[in-house]
């Protein structure tokens, strides 16, 4: 995760959630995508974020409503569902909050969008 200046609190709750989730990488999630595989990315950024590019085929649920609304989507508590933010603090503790919720295999995309991009991996939006 990439500290963009934020206050300690926030990068401490962040870490926390990190250690009790997993992580995959956008290498993996890119040989994936690459292979065929309909990937299971959701998008829990803003939506003005998610309008301006988005990972390919990703779903758009924000950190504000995802706990809210991800049993309408993604009705499957065991499905494996792959969150990414900006650089992996609102994924974090998005995919924590889902696990709290009995969703067994939300795992954190490590570096998020801006890993993503920096590596020039494709979007869409």
């Amino acid at each position: 995760m990439a500290d963009k200046q934020h206050s300690p609190r926030f990068v401490a709750i962040c870490e926390a959630a990190s250690a009790r989730v997993p992580h995959t990488t956008k290498e993996a999630v890119k040989a994936r995508l690459d292979a065929g595989e309909a990937v299971p990315l959701i998008d829990v950024r803003e939506e003005s974020e998610y309008v301006a590019g988005h990972l390919p085929g990703a779903t758009h649920l924000s950190r504000g409503v995802i706990e809210r609304d991800i049993e309408k989507t993604f009705p499957d508590p065991d499905a494996e569902l792959i969150l990414y933010c900006g650089g992996g603090y609102r994924s974090a503790l998005a995919a924590d909050n889902l696990k709290t919720m009995g969703y067994t295999n939300a795992i954190s995309l490590d570096g998020g969008w801006r890993g993503w991009t920096d590596a020039g991996l494709p979007t869409e939006g």
